[in-house]
């Protein structure tokens, strides 16, 4: 197994910066004083007032990013003076091309203009006042003043190409991180909304222990002095209802209600939840809904905990819902199958649209809801398109046969 290269370290931008203005800085200075030019041109000997200049034109690039309208202009200012004093610094046409791109990458279209214009103006200014200087210098031509003309456009244009294409990259990825912070604030929203309907629907399981414990109990007490042996056959039920409760109880730990829950009503609370009892009933409404449903039901139909029997119910009434929905025209299997102490769901549709529309994207609020309430018993879900054609959902549902 190869492991992947190790990226190299970022380096600072600043650090970058302050090399360029460094090295061009020391070139400059050197160049002042060395400078010869091939054909013979006299320029201004190098002295302590030229390398004021050349710090002046060099230095304001360690600010490029920051401050490139008043960079650029800064290094135009002191190519004049260049003119004026007529100093001979090659550096200077490094300076003045990368003032001139970083104005295009980091300044505003109307500032880049500016600053491209102000550099133009100085190197035509340039060119006219060596001409009249040093005449008859091939350098010093029109033909190569246009040419320093376009090196200088084509600076500004490869400054203004690279600047955009920045700001577009960093406006994909901040769109990126909003639509991904709107993603997970949707999700978190919608598994705390399904969290406080399984908190509400088990809330019916566990009522539904204490009512019969506190019925048998009473009963337990009544006749404890006419028939003991009925006060303990009462009080072994009692403990074994206990036991249920318990059970449901520990499932249920860490699912917190809603803070609207309090302003919903007690009586839409307590309405008595369906069961795999009623998977006939529900084939019926989604036949009326024009989905053909067929359901199998294999191994021998024990009592199972009333919570897991909840949420087998829903997780079937879930999956037929999304089959109505995106399936298009289809028909749907559901199979029911009770082994020890483990319960298994298949709902299976041969339809098309499903699996087009899942594919490759974030689970609906169904689907993650349905993980939520299989989840809370220890179960799994398994979803995704069927070999052929059509789209499946597999659930396995552990309980304890010793607190049914």
């Amino acid at each position: 197994m190869t492991s992947r290269p190790a990226r190299p370290p970022r380096v600072s931008p600043w650090l970058l910066d302050v090399v360029l203005t460094g090295g061009l800085f020391v070139a400059g200075v050197i160049l002042l004083f060395a400078y010869v030019d091939p054909l013979g041109t006299e320029y201004q000997d190098g002295d302590a007032w030229g390398v004021v200049l050349v710090a002046a034109v060099t230095l304001p690039l360690i600010l490029r990013r920051r401050l490139p309208l008043a960079v650029g202009l800064m290094t135009a200012g002191a190519m004049l003076a260049f003119t004026i004093w007529d100093y001979a610094v090659p550096t200077a046409v490094v300076v003045i091309v990368v003032a001139i791109y970083s104005a295009g990458v980091y300044a505003s279209l109307p500032r880049s203009l500016v600053v491209t214009a102000a550099h133009i103006g100085s190197t035509i200014a340039y060119v006219v006042a060596s001409s009249n200087r040093h005449p008859g210098h091939p350098d010093l031509d029109v033909p190569n003043a246009m040419v320093n003309v376009l090196v200088l456009v084509g600076a500004w244009g490869v400054g203004r190409a690279v600047g955009n294409r920045r700001r577009y990259t960093a406006e994909l990825e901040d769109r990126a991180r909003r639509l991904e912070r709107a993603g997970e604030a949707e999700v978190r929203a919608a598994i705390a909304e399904e969290r406080s309907r399984i908190a509400r629907e088990l809330h019916d399981v566990v009522a539904h222990h204490v009512s019969v414990m506190t019925v048998q109990a009473a009963g337990a007490r009544r006749s404890m002095d006419r028939d003991p042996q009925r006060s303990v056959e009462a009080l072994l039920s009692v403990e074994e209802t206990g036991r249920a409760a318990l059970a449901e109880m520990r499932r249920v730990v860490g699912v917190l209600r809603g803070p609207g829950d309090a302003e919903r009503s007690d009586e839409a609370e307590l309405s008595p939840q369906p069961g795999l009892n009623d998977l006939a009933g529900l084939a019926e409404q989604m036949r009326a809904a024009g989905l053909p449903v067929d359901v199998t039901i294999d191994g021998e139909r024990e009592p199972i905990p009333l919570g897991v029997d909840l949420t087998a119910y829903r997780v079937i009434q879930e999956a037929l819902t999304n089959t109505i929905k995106h399936a298009g025209p289809s028909t749907a299997q559901v199979h029911v199958s009770y082994h020890s102490a483990e319960l298994r769901v298949t709902v299976a549709d041969n339809g098309h649209g499903i699996a087009s529309v899942l594919d490759g994207r974030r689970q609906g609020h169904g689907l993650l809801g349905m993980r939520e309430r299989v989840a809370l018993y220890g179960g799994s879900v398994a979803v995704g398109p069927r070999r052929g054609g059509g789209f499946e959902v597999r659930v396995r549902i552990p309980y304890d046969n010793s607190v049914v």
